[in-house]
C-alpha cells in the first residue's frame, strides 16, 4: 500500500471513530435545567430558552456571552426580564 492511501485510511478510520463522541456530546448539552433563585423555580434551557437569551442581550445591548459565564446581578437582571416577557407572552417554561 502507498504511504498516501495508507494517510487518507487512517484519516477516516479516525473521523468515523470520532464522529459518534461528538454528536453524543452535543446532544448531552442540548437542554439542561438553571434554578432561578429570586423566583424560586427552574428553567430548562434549550434553544427554545438560548432565543429569549440573546434577544434580552440584544435588547439590553450587551456582548454575547454564555449564561453560565454572567455574574449574578446579571444572571438575576436576565431572569426578571424573561419572567416579564413570559407573562406578556404566556409562555410556559
Amino acid at each position: 500500500m502507498r504511504p498516501s492511501c495508507r494517510c487518507v485510511g487512517s484519516l477516516l478510520l479516525t473521523a468515523a471513530l470520532i464522529s459518534p463522541a461528538m454528536i453524543t456530546g452535543c446532544a448531552a448539552r442540548a437542554s439542561y435545567r438553571v434554578y432561578d433563585p429570586d423566583y424560586h423555580d427552574y428553567h430548562r434551557w434549550d434553544d427554545h430558552e438560548a432565543t429569549f437569551y440573546l434577544q434580552w442581550e440584544g435588547e439590553s445591548h450587551r456582548e454575547h456571552r454564555d449564561f453560565d459565564k454572567r455574574d449574578r446581578d446579571e444572571q438575576r437582571q436576565y431572569w426578571h426580564w424573561r419572567h416579564d416577557r413570559s407573562d406578556k407572552d404566556h409562555d410556559k417554561h
